[in-house]
């Protein structure tokens, strides 16, 4: 580091939320809540992160009530008993002056019925297609099961609406709705998934129907000062050069339907947040977002860290890096939050350490690590 971290902790403030600073913790899967039901260590998790200076939590995914929506019956759920797990955590992050906000989350095809809750149930996506051949897919997967119905399009709507007022009840600051990584919101908007020829399909922009009557839902269901994140991204799982918009004026007209019903901020998702998402410019994805949107934008991927977090599901270590390049961004408003990931999941203190200067005590990433994490 050689230079003022001053741009990382100035405060934030959006009609609908106020942050003491810019770092947001990113949302990681860890499948600790066995039964789907957050218990007190989860409480304790996200608490130490909001008492070492994270401005703002995004919760790991938490499903919502649908029998597939889920691939392990450790991932937490955001309905029924789960519930009261969720208000300790909200208590527990609250009471050491954090602010907290569940991610909602389908896993549509990505679920393996095998795995899962309900096995007897086959998985539900836009056209039922597994997604196959990564990196570089070209062609849908297999047809697995059955295009979902709009009967069941709608219960999914209705159930991230309810989802939404259940956050809001329990005193939560907002929430991010998760359509990015080629979960279900994603396989609408992906063409290789979505092969529908109703309403829901076709082309980029009415792929993003679903998302939009999600969106809207919420929206209904907290009124119009409750926070909507909406994390997207180019890149899936299942093809990691995957693009739902090639130049900047597809990105902004698939961008406008999102932000129009309702969305407040939008989470960027990227591999690498430096690299530039079209040719002739230095903006990421989330510069390019809020170029287009005039809305507010969270920043992601490797930062603070040597590697992405692709490569540390596959075993990659990763060192501890400076962030100055991170800063210069900020400075000149390319984006407005940054969410740091594994740096987070390893040291509950970054934010602190950064502020402090202490940076020859900032751990690096280890995947064994994982296992102890606290």
């Amino acid at each position: 580091m050689s230079r003022s971290v001053a741009p990382l902790f100035r405060t934030f403030a959006l009609s609908k939320l106020s942050l003491a600073n810019r770092v947001v913790m990113a949302p990681m899967t860890r499948q600790k809540s066995p039964g789907g039901i957050p218990g007190p260590e989860v409480a304790a998790y996200y608490r130490r992160r909001a008492e070492s200076g994270t401005g703002l939590i995004i919760t790991e995914g938490t499903v919502v009530d649908d029998p597939v929506s889920t691939m392990s019956v450790d991932i937490p759920n955001f309905y029924g008993p789960a519930l009261d797990g969720w208000l300790r955590v909200v208590d527990a992050v609250h009471e050491v002056g954090g602010k907290i906000m569940p991610q909602l989350w389908h896993v549509g095809m990505a679920r393996n019925p095998a795995k899962a809750p309900h096995p007897e149930l086959p998985s539900a996506g836009p056209s039922g297609l597994t997604m196959r051949g990564f990196p570089g897919l070209t062609q849908p997967g297999l047809q697995h099961s059955e295009p979902m119905t709009r009967e069941h399009i709608r219960r999914v709507v209705e159930a991230f609406g309810q989802a939404a007022a259940d956050a809001q009840r329990l005193g939560f600051d907002g929430v991010e709705i998760h359509g990015a990584h080629g979960y279900l919101i994603d396989q609408f908007f992906w063409a290789i998934t979505n092969q529908r020829a109703d309403e829901y399909g076709g082309d980029l922009v009415s792929r993003t129907r679903f998302a939009v009557e999600i969106i809207e839902a919420v929206r209904r269901a907290t009124g119009p000062d409750f926070p909507i994140i909406l994390r997207f991204s180019q890149w899936k799982q299942q093809d990691y050069a995957a693009r739902l918009a090639t130049t900047p004026e597809e990105l902004a007209r698939f961008l406008a339907p999102l932000s129009i019903a309702g969305v407040d901020i939008f989470h960027c998702s990227q591999r690498r947040f430096w690299e530039p998402e079209f040719e002739g410019s230095d903006l990421n994805l989330a510069g390019w977002t809020k170029k287009l949107t005039g809305k507010p934008t969270v920043t992601v991927g490797s930062v603070a860290l040597s590697g992405d977090a692709i490569g540390s599901l596959h075993g990659e270590s990763s060192k501890a890096t400076g962030i100055d390049g991170l800063l210069d961004r900020l400075e000149r408003d390319e984006f407005d939050l940054v969410a740091v990931g594994r740096a987070l999941l390893v040291d509950p203190a970054w934010p602190r350490k950064v502020q402090e200067a202490r940076y020859d005590e900032l751990l690096p990433f280890e995947p064994a690590a994982l296992a102890t994490l606290s």
